[in-house]
């Protein structure tokens, strides 16, 4: 199948380098070599190729050089800077990779001005659309999530095998590439708590208790585990953002079928991946100033998931399997003289209500198929 990216990653690819991150295992590399047929395709991590690589021998004819696992490389950066400035985008570079991509781009300026970035999600309910009855996906979905192997292989024992691969490698091989992190074991057991968390605002405090470390620990382990693409974390929202940043988050899995709740945990998950990946999209193919929050106020009042572009309000979200009562959390966490259109997002409902004005209840999968922020 074609992914979303397909599209925006070719529109950029005539003016700029294109770098490509996300989870191991979701389609970077099929992605990107799908873009054309006619291309060059090297892997850092296979040695006649990573010659060819620094010795930058590939064809100047070709439509699109592809250039996987650049990030181990040591100051690949630099090396991307001057090739940039060297031959320009003739042929265009697409460069993929999962973590390690994701956080060096962040820091320095040797590319500025030189690339765009884009974030690859798993399969979501919308991409999806057309590829079977929507319930079945939904299901499907809710219980193993959207990474693409395992996603189309219709094979009962299949996922758990592959979900604990997937992990172990991560823990095991990525993050020792990453960094040099000798309490896999720690890590592991934090994964488990969180497994067990989700949907709840997270006290580094308490996780640090169940874990005998301290919270300096525990947060860099966190901040290992979302730059690896396992995690992901929601802020509360709060127009002062280092505010925001202050408060206790809440974490999510990129595969939803890590969630070892119920079926509304899972619901949740599945709804804030679905958000994250459209939030990503807007940033990063349309450059929309649009981030994803949860709100909660100091009586206790809590709403799931709130979207926010440019500092204002402009949807709020909430997650129930089976209750399609409209939630009464939803007027006093509105912000004073606005009103961000409202949905609540029910697992068994089987048809749309509209109860008041600017509030919609709605089915799960209908609402993940069509979402547009």
């Amino acid at each position: 199948m074609v992914r979303y990216l397909a599209d925006p990653i070719k529109r950029d690819l005539p003016r700029k380098y294109v770098l490509l991150s996300g989870p191991r295992q979701v389609g970077k590399t099929t992605l990107a070599r799908g873009l054309h047929e006619r291309h060059e395709y090297r892997n850092y991590d296979v040695p006649a190729q990573r010659t060819e690589i620094l010795r930058m021998t590939w064809n100047r004819e070709t439509d699109l050089v592809v250039l996987d696992e650049l990030h181990k490389m040591r100051k690949w950066k630099t090396y991307l800077k001057g090739v940039f400035d060297s031959e320009g985008v003739h042929p265009p570079v697409l460069v993929t990779g999962s973590a390690r991509l994701d956080i060096a781009k962040k820091v320095g300026d040797s590319l500025a001005g030189r690339y765009f970035s884009f974030r690859l999600h798993p399969l979501t309910l919308k991409e999806l659309k057309g590829h079977g009855r929507r319930d079945a996906v939904f299901e499907r979905l809710l219980a193993q999530g959207g990474f693409p192997e395992p996603f189309f292989v219709e094979e009962q024992h299949f996922y758990p095998r592959w979900q604990r691969s997937h992990l172990d490698i991560i823990l095991r091989q990525d993050l020792l590439d990453l960094e040099q992190v000798r309490q896999i074991v720690g890590i592991e057991t934090l994964v488990e708590l969180l497994r067990q968390r989700v949907g709840a605002p997270v006290s580094y405090q308490s996780l640090a208790e169940d874990l005998q470390v301290d919270q300096t620990t525990v947060k860099r382990w966190i901040g290992i585990l979302e730059n690896l693409f396992v995690i992901f974390r929601i802020t509360p929202w709060n127009r002062n953002v280092a505010r925001s940043l202050l408060k206790a988050p809440k974490y999510y899995f990129y595969d939803n079928g890590q969630v070892t709740g119920d079926r509304g945990q899972k619901l949740e998950n599945l709804v804030a991946a679905a958000l994250l990946r459209e939030v990503h999209f807007e940033q990063d193919a349309r450059g929309r100033r649009v981030t994803l929050h949860y709100l909660r106020n100091k009586d206790g009042d809590e709403v799931d998931f709130a979207v926010s572009e440019s500092g204002r309000l402009t949807l709020m979200v909430e997650v129930k399997w089976d209750d399609a009562t409209p939630s009464k959390h939803f007027r006093p966490l509105r912000p004073r003289g606005t009103e961000p259109p409202a949905v609540q997002v029910v697992g068994t409902l089987r048809s749309a209500i509209r109860p008041v004005p600017n509030l919609r209840i709605v089915p799960a999968a209908e609402w993940l198929e069509g979402l547009e922020l």
